[in-house]
């Protein structure tokens, strides 16, 4: 009797603390942003923010829903995805509004045209994206623009129009490939490795700084805490093998950065000199 009783108190609890973890994988990657985000838009300088991370962030949260069509995992991962992209896009129209409206000399850098870098900035031409005519300009795209200004863009619709052109893309590949389970499980891997790699580009970058200034500590805190909680949800819930080993991969990164933050405190490196490029000398 009194088992059964204590059976009876233990369902909703244990459905309580499910609903939780489901809920902190859904909201809780987008939650270390928020100090970060917060601090550019009170300073208005976002050049100790790495915007690579939103390019890597993206590129695996796309992959990640593609993968999903091929191998159907639990669904807060699929909803945390979607939720991510969202973020990251507010973040890149936030540091690219900072990065254009601090700059004295303002010159088009474009995804669509190479020779626009050098033109004022105006509205891009609208581009029509249906059926078959994402692919073809999506192609077309590709060829058209200059790498050395890759993701250095002076609008917020350039990176859109990227996202969409990548999207468009990789979604045409895998619809002619989900058949196939070599390629549905290579394109799981892709996703959560990329992923795993967040925090390299932030790495590189306080490294190419000497210094950690400028980047929230509290956002690399919650990174850990959050990666290290997403690795233990993988091995609990039995998800494919690619999330945990990548889980791991991802943790060692966030306290790579996090000694990062100790030494550079406490011993302080002289700057490293970079020439005048706009790809080397900018965060964003």
């Amino acid at each position: 009797m009194e088992a059964s009783g204590l059976e009876w108190l233990l369902v909703p609890v244990r459905q309580l603390v499910s609903w939780g973890a489901a809920g902190a994988m859904v909201f809780g990657g987008v939650v270390p942003y928020v100090p970060q985000y917060r601090d550019i838009r009170r300073t208005q300088n976002a050049e100790g923010f790495s915007t690579y991370v939103c390019l890597v962030l993206l590129v695996a949260n796309i992959l990640r829903i593609l993968f999903w069509f091929g191998r159907r995992f639990e669904s807060p991962l699929l909803w945390q995805s979607i939720i991510m992209i969202v973020t990251m896009l507010l973040m890149l129209k936030l540091c690219t509004e900072v990065r254009v409206s601090n700059e004295l000399n303002i010159k088009r850098r474009s995804f669509a045209a190479a020779d626009s870098k050098d033109e004022e900035i105006k509205a891009p031409p609208k581009r029509s994206y249906l059926g078959t005519e994402l692919l073809l300009c999506s192609l077309g795209l590709l060829l058209d623009f200059d790498l050395n200004y890759f993701w250095h863009w002076s609008k917020f619709t350039d990176y859109v129009q990227c996202v969409l052109t990548f999207t468009g893309v990789t979604g045409y590949i895998t619809y002619l490939w989900l058949d196939s389970s070599l390629f549905v499980e290579t394109l799981g891997f892709l996703a959560v490795f990329t992923e795993a790699m967040l925090g390299v580009p932030q790495l590189y970058r306080n490294y190419q700084n000497r210094s950690t200034e400028g980047m929230s500590v509290k956002m690399v805190l919650m990174w850990t805490s959050g990666d290290t909680f997403k690795t233990v949800y993988f091995i609990l819930n039995q998800a494919p093998f690619q999330f945990s080993i990548c889980g791991l991969l991802q943790v060692f990164v966030d306290i790579a950065i996090l000694l990062q933050v100790y030494l550079y405190s406490y011993y302080p490196q002289k700057p490293a000199s970079h020439a005048a490029h706009p790809a080397s000398t900018k965060a964003l």
